[in-house]
Order: C-alpha cells, then sequence, then structure tokens
C-alpha cells in the first residue's frame, strides 16, 4: 500500500496559489535533498485538473540538462482527479474520474510506493479532511502574501495534524513535516 506525501511551497500567511513568489528565495541544495527524498520513494504522481494544466506543458518540454527533476514528472506514472478533463495526453497520465476518498484509497492499496502530489488545492484540501495523507511537507517562506488561495480556507474544517520534521535553510525558508494527529 502507498502513502500520500503532498509537498507544498506555502508563504507565512497560507497561501500556496502560483508560487512564483518563492523565485526571489535562494534555492538552497539542502531544500532539494528534501524534496528529492520524497520523490525518490514515489512511483506515482498524484494531481488535480488545475495543477495538471499546469504541470504538463511545463515539465514536457524539460529535459534533465535543464531541470534535475523533468525525468521524475515526464517519466513517473500520474494520476488526475478531474470530473472534466476528458484526455490526459502528457506521457503515463491516467485520468481517475472525480474526487472521491474511497477511489483515492483504491488507488493507495494498488499501488508499490507512494504517491506525490504537489499543488493541487482542491485535492489536497479533500484528502486532509478525509484523513488520506501521510504526510504533508510545508515549505514555509518567510514573506507574508496578504492575498491568494491558502492551503486551508477560512470556516474550513478543523484539522489537526502531527509535526514529524522540520529543518530550516539559510534563506529563511523552513520545511515542516506533519503527520496525521
Amino acid at each position: 500500500m502507498g502513502n500520500i506525501a503532498v509537498h507544498e511551497f506555502i508563504s507565512l500567511d497560507g497561501v500556496i496559489e502560483d508560487p512564483r513568489w518563492t523565485a526571489e528565495y535562494p534555492f538552497d541544495p539542502k531544500m532539494g535533498e528534501a524534496i528529492g527524498a520524497i520523490v525518490t520513494s514515489s512511483t506515482g504522481i498524484l494531481l488535480g485538473r488545475r495543477t495538471y494544466e499546469m504541470f504538463a506543458p511545463a515539465w514536457s518540454a524539460r529535459t534533465a540538462e535543464e531541470d534535475p527533476g523533468a525525468p521524475f514528472f515526464n517519466e513517473t506514472r500520474k494520476y488526475v482527479v478531474s470530473s472534466t478533463l476528458q484526455s490526459a495526453d502528457w506521457n503515463n497520465s491516467e485520468i481517475l474520474g472525480p474526487y472521491s476518498a474511497e477511489s483515492i484509497r483504491a488507488l493507495k492499496g494498488r499501488v508499490d510506493g507512494d504517491l506525490y502530489v504537489s499543488g493541487s488545492a482542491t485535492l489536497v484540501r479533500a484528502m486532509l479532511a478525509d484523513g488520506l495523507v501521510d504526510s504533508l511537507h510545508l515549505f514555509v517562506f518567510p514573506v507574508a502574501l496578504g492575498a491568494g488561495l491558502r492551503l486551508f480556507e477560512e470556516g474550513g474544517a478543523l484539522t489537526k495534524l502531527k509535526l514529524g520534521g522540520d529543518e530550516s535553510y539559510d534563506s529563511g525558508v523552513v520545511h515542516l513535516t506533519y503527520g496525521p494527529a
């Protein structure tokens, strides 16, 4: 049975939307190692439709020489949760259909290795509410953006997590790892 490992770049005020704002911070090699450790155990990528539609054109054109993450994103099996997507042309992509906790549990049961999730706020929120996230990796950047899509929406359900680890980088970014409480 696979675990679901979520990775998010997040601001101090919880914004995860369009993380181009992270470019102002130097990418610490230790952070690259931490992200590498998450993807190394992953044999599948789980994405919501909007993130899939952003990732597919961005990653499919990249080579390993341009970005060491390109082989992982391009060669790994991708599972897309969507009720509207009609086709998924990016290499090794499969549409799972609309979100249901049962289908995600079934997917976890049939994959060998972990499922990696990045972005996909709507999907991640639903999986957190249904207790399906095994590890939540938040890379917290030292900036408050004031506006934008937040991981935990205002008025959402209470979500309790347990800190599993932390690491800080010279850039001021902190990697917090949480699991179910």
